[in-house]
């Protein structure tokens, strides 16, 4: 797709930072793209995107206490076009969003080239690897430990064995998602069967290596 023929094409974005949107929409509008509409939230996104006609929705991952993922998912069945548009820049998020639906992965450190790039290269029917993300999933794929299955797991799921990664307690884990310790255990249940693993131990060591990982 050639430069001007992003004239008129119709972007919805998905952040929950106002000052986000609003320096897309500036951006966008320079190019000559329609920003149709926006929205803070998974759900008033879903309340608005019928109306709003979207060509592609331009997604944040992280909606406040909601998943960009989980929209995702959502409107991909719907032929509707996501590119994400995140701070995360690691593997898990990375394969996450793909396995969703999404057709497009773009960090916000890269420059505004390359997000109006993406936007150019999905809308021809390409799906779009910033630099950043190809040359992490390179990284991941040349190296020597086999891939760990991440897409077994729900949204909840993933950011509780990325945060156990990290080193966080399922008392830190309860106090931040504003549930019990034992609905944090629960979860840790489900991972350690998807991941067909033998108890919490391997769990936590097997996350610990998906962060170094990426």
């Amino acid at each position: 797709m050639s430069e001007n023929t992003l004239t008129g094409i119709r972007i919805f974005l998905v952040d929950d930072h106002p000052a986000v949107r609003q320096g897309l929409s500036l951006l966008l509008h320079q190019e000559g793209i329609v920003v149709c509409g926006e929205a803070a939230s998974r759900e008033e996104a879903l309340r608005c995107l019928e109306e709003a006609r979207p060509d592609l929705v331009l997604v944040d991952l992280s909606l406040g206490n909601e998943s960009g993922l989980d929209l995702i998912r959502e409107v991909a069945p719907r032929g509707v076009m996501t590119l994400v548009y995140s701070m995360y820049d690691d593997a898990l998020h990375v394969e996450s969003a793909f396995a969703a639906g999404a057709v497009g992965y773009v960090t916000k450190r890269e420059t505004a080239a390359t997000l109006l790039a993406a936007v150019r290269e999905v809308l021809s029917g390409q799906r779009f690897f910033s630099p950043v993300i190809a040359r992490i999933l390179a990284d991941k794929l040349i190296s020597n430990n086999p891939r760990i299955p991440v897409e077994r797991l729900s949204d909840r799921e993933m950011e509780v064995f990325r945060r156990t990664g990290e080193g966080d307690s399922a008392a830190e884990m309860a106090d931040l998602f504003a549930i019990s310790p034992r609905t944090v255990e629960s979860y840790y249940a489900r991972i350690i069967e998807k991941l067909e693993l033998s108890g919490v131990k391997a769990m936590r060591r097997l996350a610990i290596q998906y962060i170094k990982e990426t």
